[in-house]
């Protein structure tokens, strides 16, 4: 059997359902005008004529303005059956003695027939206001809906539910795949599974021809267009100003002109909204591309001129000493060779640092840090990271304040240390020669937290920056003269932020800046052996 043979069966079958709808409805126009002419009899109106022929138009207006003109056309026949049959002399015969009752039974219906075609006009009216009215709002619904929806699978499926739930008929959206070729998008679906189904409207070839050639000549086809108005669909282009997007269908259920082109002209509203919310969200994932296509060059710029800019010092020194020892070894004192030895060290320190922080904000970015937590011995910190940034700058006073008794908490040591040599080796890169440097160590039991304050003398921080100081590779412009890469202290705002605890800047009352973090304790009780941590005892 042909798809054309099927589509004319389906027809049919609908057509056939219809007129059966409306078998109840005579049904209830021959129980009323029965009962009414048993109750005509009952309350003694066999003799008024008058009255009785207007209590029939009864039944004849109810028909015409509940079910339409053929119910009414049978209620007033009916009525004039009755009423000729029961009221006129002679009775119980269809005889009539007096002619003049056949002119009256050819207004009565008349009247009959015009009052049902008023009353069916109106209604008529009346549900094209109604229809209008909950396409209106079912549109209204639709764009609301759409608007917020930034995902393209998701606004298709959206589509087409809410589409066939307006118009009760299956809809489908075609799109275009990478090469250009047409291809039948619906329920997150792609073509090559719906086509599997026998009865998936939409995915058979010949439908799948006319969304092609409604796609490339960017016109309307289908049932109640001019273009291909023998199918069982109708197809309109999603366009916006001159470029087309893919093509909405829908399977049309009904034959009659009016409701054709009134769903033609929803499925063109609805059309227009969806090709407006492909092209936007389109736009918004190129943006969103764009973005951050230009945010990782801005990223992978900034980084190389960072590194090569920190990479470059030590490299010169460390080759520069190197070099002098090899070529002039002879030329040189001890304390010569321990000087050049000291710089290699100090540059070999410093580009390790580096390193130790990039691979940091590259654990940081991947999600792939983890925690090796255990109890921390503040004191013990304090210690490794004074030993550590020493190296670095040996030109400073640093003064430590602990609490009396020891401060042990819960966290992951080598990260924290981390995070402390960096706070203390930029206070004092950016502190000059022979300034103080204070580290403040604060047990808040209540608090249930550990805090270390760091604060140095030097060129201070400016309120507005306090908080762009943790973005990667930002630098204020009073340090640039200073190198560095702008990764300390976005990893140390990591490193803080994964342990649960928070990281500020803040002025120093006493010049200079001031850096607070705030630490969770952790467990409650700490374990029965410190030693039992891997820790060994003096």
């Amino acid at each position: 059997m042909s798809e054309h043979q099927e589509e004319g069966k389906d027809q049919e079958s609908l057509q056939g359902i219809s007129r059966w709808k409306r078998v109840p409805a005579y049904i209830w126009v021959t129980l009323t005008i029965i009962l009414l002419t048993v109750l005509l009899h009952i309350i003694g109106m066999s003799d008024d004529l008058v009255n009785v022929a207007l209590v029939y138009l009864f039944p004849i207006l109810i028909s015409a303005v509940y079910w339409g003109m053929g119910p009414a056309v049978y209620a007033a026949t009916l009525s004039v059956v009755m009423f000729d049959f029961f009221f006129v002399p002679p009775y119980l015969s269809f005889t009539i003695e007096d002619l003049r009752y056949l002119i009256s039974f050819g207004v009565y219906l008349a009247v009959a027939v015009m009052t049902a075609s008023l009353a069916g006009r109106l209604r008529q009216q009346l549900d094209r206001v109604k229809s209008r009215e909950a396409t209106t709002n079912a549109l209204y619904d639709l764009s609301r809906q759409i608007t917020a929806i930034t995902n393209l699978d998701t606004l298709l499926d959206n589509m087409t539910s809410q589409i066939s739930l307006m118009l009760g008929s299956p809809a489908a959206i075609y799109l275009p795949d990478q090469q250009g070729e047409l291809k039948l998008w619906t329920k997150q679906r792609p073509a090559s599974e719906i086509g599997t189904e026998k009865n998936a409207w939409g995915s058979r070839s010949s439908e799948l021809a006319i969304a092609d050639w409604v796609y490339k000549q960017g016109q309307t086809a289908g049932k109640g267009s001019p273009k291909l108005g023998e199918s069982a669909g109708l197809y309109v282009p999603l366009q916006t100003e001159n470029h087309i997007h893919g093509v909405l269908a829908v399977y049309m259920t009904t034959s009659e002109p009016e409701k054709q082109q009134e769903q033609g002209q929803l499925l063109e509203a609805c059309g227009s909204l969806a090709a407006g919310a492909i092209a936007r969200v389109k736009l918004a994932e190129e943006a969103r591309l764009a973005q951050v296509t230009a945010e990782s060059e801005r990223i992978r710029t900034a980084l190389l001129d960072s590194v090569s800019h920190e990479l470059r010092t030590p490299l010169t020194a460390i080759i520069g000493s190197a070099t002098g020892l090899i070529e002039n070894d002879s030329l040189f004192t001890p304390e010569d060779r321990l000087e050049l030895t000291g710089n290699i060290r100090d540059g070999a320190l410093r580009m390790n640092r580096l390193v130790t922080n990039l691979l940091g904000m590259v654990r940081l970015e991947s999600g792939m840090l983890q925690l090796n937590r255990k109890w921390c011995d503040v004191g013990d910190m304090i210690s490794v990271v004074l030993a550590k940034v020493r190296e670095f700058s040996p030109h400073r006073e640093v003064t430590v304040q602990l609490p009396e008794e020891p401060v042990f908490f819960d966290g992951d040591e080598v990260l924290l240390e981390q995070v402390l040599v960096n706070i203390v080796s930029n206070a004092f890169k950016y502190s000059p020669d022979e300034s103080m440097v204070i580290i403040r160590v604060k047990n808040e039991p209540r608090q249930r937290c550990v805090t270390f304050i760091v604060d140095d003398q030097g060129v201070g921080i400016e309120e507005p920056e306090r908080t762009r100081v943790f973005d990667k590779f930002y630098r204020s412009p009073s340090t640039q003269h200073i190198t560095g890469t702008g990764l300390g202290l976005a990893i140390c705002k990591g490193i803080v932020e994964v342990h649960g605890g928070t990281i500020h800047a803040e002025g120093n009352p006493d010049g200079g800046t001031r850096i607070r973090i705030e630490l969770p304790v952790g467990r409650d009780e700490m374990p029965f052996s410190y030693t039992g941590q891997g820790e060994v005892g003096d």
